[in-house]
Formats: structure tokens, sequence, C-alpha cells
């Protein structure tokens, strides 16, 4: 083989691997996704179980109870929003849901403080 052959196979590799190497970016953002939505899914599945717990008898009839009153409702909503930004998840409108990166998200922290300063 020549040189110009041996340097056009190079090339030809190169740009194979640089096509498999966004396929796998790719992958991995789906992955990312789906881990995501999982993430969301199980937490809002124990969410729905607790509360079928707390409205269902042992005999599986529902009961009517009360519900809590406003202000403490919003009081329970801020801290399991501080829970799940504890967890690593985004509670900013721009991010919701989303897993956090390394460190600590601006718009979430500010959330946070003007809802505690509400309460």
């Amino acid at each position: 083989m020549d040189k110009e052959a041996i340097f056009e196979q190079v090339a030809r590799v190169e740009e194979r691997i640089g096509e498999l190497y966004k396929e796998l970016a790719g992958l991995k953002e789906q992955i990312v996704g789906l881990i995501e939505d999982n993430t969301r899914l199980m937490m809002e599945n124990q969410r729905l179980k607790e509360l079928e717990a707390r409205f269902s008898s042992p005999s599986g009839e529902t009961e009517e109870k009360t519900l809590p009153p406003k202000e403490e409702a919003a009081g329970k909503g801020v801290h399991h929003l501080a829970d799940l930004y504890e967890e690593g998840f985004h509670i900013c409108n721009v991010h919701y849901g989303r897993l956090r990166g390394e460190g600590d998200c601006l718009f979430c922290i500010a959330f946070l403080n003007k809802s505690s300063k509400e309460e």
C-alpha cells in the first residue's frame, strides 16, 4: 500500500469514530432523560401510595379525612421541595425535576429563600 492509501484509510476510520462518538453522545442524553423520568415516576408512585394509605381505611373503604389548612399545606410543600433539592433535583421553574449536576442552582436557592421568607 502506498502512503496516500493508508492516509485515506485512517481518515475514513477517524470519520467513522467521530460518527460513533456523536451517536454515543445522543444515547447518553437519552439514558439521562430516562433515568430522570424513572426517578420522577418512582417518587410520584411513592407519593401516591402514601396518599392512598392516608385516605384509605384498612378494610379498603375510602374515609373522608380533612386536609390540613392552606397555610400548613403550603409549609409542607416548601419542606417537600427543600427535601427534593437536597436529594439532588432541581425545584426551580427553569429545570424542575431534572437531576442537578455538581454544585448548587442559583434559581433553586432563590426560590427556597423566597419561599422560606413567606412562611
